[in-house]
């Protein structure tokens, strides 16, 4: 397991990386100190897992350094770590795509158990105070034409399957699944799985839940 953690303090970072050796013994963390040197890093090393992103960094906010993570790496997902609980940037960290938002003031077991669901395909979502005019109701939002089998797709998709375990549950090629994925994604108006995932739940779409699959049915 390969994770990047991209912060401008040295201090934070070796903490992240003694926190992050919880994860399993052979972790192996790199470090930036700057979103140029981090998107350096993720083109070198193309088989990282996870990023955990600094919000505020000398060189470009998280929201930017969302934007380009997600033209360059679309499927890598990103944890974006704040020093402030700011509701609106909590907001649109969530919707541009990344996989969760955490405090720097929050306990090590959350950063370890939130780790570890977003690198099992989840997303953690943040408890978001209401913000004036940022919110709507599913009920606000037009829903998306999508087939029963993309339904289907995109329920096992929020309980966080792998496009091969969702054919293998779904009786599917794995490019036909990626096609429903495509699908869907063209259908919300996104560019990621995680934005999907996010774009769902706010239209009211919930996953049938992990229990759906038994022991057999998993890799």
């Amino acid at each position: 397991m390969k994770i990047l953690v991209v912060d401008d303090h040295a201090l934070v970072r070796e903490g992240l990386r003694q926190v992050l050796r919880g994860l399993e013994d052979d972790v192996e963390v790199r470090e930036a100190g700057s979103c140029a040197r981090a998107f350096e890093l993720a083109q070198q090393e193309p088989d990282l897992d996870l990023v955990l992103l600094d919000y505020h960094l000398p060189d470009m906010n998280g929201l930017e350094a969302l934007d380009v993570f997600a033209r360059q790496h679309p499927a890598l997902p990103i944890i974006v770590l704040s020093g402030s609980v700011n509701p609106r940037i909590m907001q649109q960290v969530m919707l541009k795509g990344a996989a969760a938002f955490l405090t720097k003031s929050g306990m090590s077991d959350e950063l370890l158990s939130v780790t570890r669901l977003v690198l099992a395909g989840g997303v953690h979502m943040p408890v978001l105070p209401w913000v004036m005019g940022d919110e709507v109701t599913p009920a606000e939002l037009p829903s998306p034409l999508l087939t029963p089998r993309q339904e289907e797709v995109l329920q096992l998709l929020l309980d966080g399957y792998s496009n091969k375990e969702i054919g293998r549950m779904l009786y599917l090629s794995e490019e036909t699944v990626k096609n429903h994925v495509s699908n869907i994604l063209r259908g919300f108006g996104v560019t990621t799985r995680t934005q999907a995932v996010l774009a769902a739940k706010r239209h009211g779409y919930a996953g049938a839940g992990r229990l759906l699959a038994t022991p057999d049915d998993r890799f």
